[in-house]
């Protein structure tokens, strides 16, 4: 089975051939994923790791839309003055799904 780690937004993502995920939102009309770096790869017996990163042509991926995550809601409260502030945040999101990932 093969499995890279790569970055994209920031974070780094552990992920397998035809599997979906959820990243940051990347820019609005970029098709290419904005995959940064291929920070490892691995098949069985074969692990490839990036000093700091491999070539970015060996995990392929598509891009299938954009979303919102649900909203969170934070409260800010402080006893016996009767304040309090509600404020709610909804993270937006781009759907990727894995095509291949080349050793």
């Amino acid at each position: 089975m093969k499995i890279a780690v790569i970055e994209a937004g920031g974070k780094q993502y552990l992920v397998k051939e035809d599997q979906t995920l959820r990243i940051e939102k990347l820019v609005k009309g970029a098709n290419v994923p904005a995959i940064k770096s291929v920070l490892l790869v691995a098949d069985n017996d074969k692990v490839n790791i990036g000093t700091p990163d491999l070539s970015l042509n060996v995990v392929t991926a598509e891009r299938l839309g954009d979303g919102r995550a649900k909203k969170v809601i934070v409260e800010k409260f402080k006893s016996k003055v009767r304040y309090h502030k509600k404020q709610g945040h909804r993270q937006s999101f781009s759907t990727l799904k894995i095509n291949k990932i080349s050793v």
